[in-house]
């Protein structure tokens, strides 16, 4: 009996997360996964970080927005609007995702503007308009002509700005992911924003720690190479936060 016991032991699975490499000295991190307009659960993260730094020693910290703010939830403007007002007072980092993406590509394509309304994109734009009777009556031409004086300029300029990936240390943090065997340099924009057949199965050594939003799990999943953020705010009502700072790592998470 007690050797069947070492022997389970020993089969006890490692957490595979332990192995990652520290964090830069002096640098704190909070990557936020996937808001989805939940303006209101953005509001409480932000509250529990700024709680959370301040039971810890200081260093210089940098919040990172792993994409995919819009689209979905009912209140994207109000994202862009706490994301731009954040950024003039604390250090920030934004990703473009796949859904920041087609709202740009929709400015210039009808084609690509009828893909974004039904991929959630509806919920945005009326979060810009104050008239969804007058939405409503418009083409998709009409509609397309009109965004670009809906949205505020500095909404735009925003949204142009945003970061493909953002590299601290031994960490990258991207939106769904990067194609395992191409240096990070030579990585296709589409997969940045889209992968995950490819990405989310494979185990090898990436020669960094990805961390990523894009696609739903239950919780913040940690594997040994990759760490995936996006709980799934607008559809279960949760956003989660992960923190690193040196060889700890923690989680920050809120309901609604």
């Amino acid at each position: 009996m007690f050797e069947s016991f070492k022997m389970l032991f020993r089969a006890r699975p490692q957490e595979p997360w332990r192995s990652w490499p520290a964090f830069p000295e002096g640098q704190r991190v909070y990557a936020i996964g996937d808001i989805h307009g939940r303006a209101d659960l953005l509001e409480a993260m932000l509250d529990k970080i700024a709680k959370d730094e301040a039971i810890r020693p200081a260093a210089e910290t940098t919040i990172v927005f792993l994409g995919d703010l819009i689209d979905r939830g009912p209140d994207s403007a109000r994202v862009v609007d706490l994301v731009i007002e954040l950024a003039r007072t604390c250090k920030v980092r934004a990703i473009l995702g796949n859904h920041e993406e087609m709202l740009l590509a929709s400015l210039e394509s009808d084609q690509t503007l009828r893909r974004f309304l039904e991929h959630g994109g509806k919920a945005t734009i009326l979060s810009y308009f104050a008239d969804q009777e007058a939405y409503n009556r418009l083409s998709i031409s009409e509609l397309r002509q009109d965004l670009r004086a809906i949205i505020p300029q500095d909404h735009l300029a925003f949204f142009r700005g945003l970061e493909d990936v953002v590299c601290m240390g031994q960490y990258v943090f991207v939106h769904a992911g990067i194609r395992p065997g191409v240096k990070l340099c030579e990585q296709n924009p589409h997969d940045l924003r889209w992968i995950r057949e490819g990405f989310l199965d494979c185990d090898d050594d990436l020669g960094l720690i990805v961390v990523h939003g894009h696609t739903i799990s239950q919780d913040v999943e940690l594997r040994s190479n990759r760490a995936g953020v996006d709980t799934g705010a607008y559809l279960h009502g949760k956003l989660s936060a992960l923190a690193l700072e040196g060889c700890g790592r923690w989680f920050l998470e809120v309901t609604g």
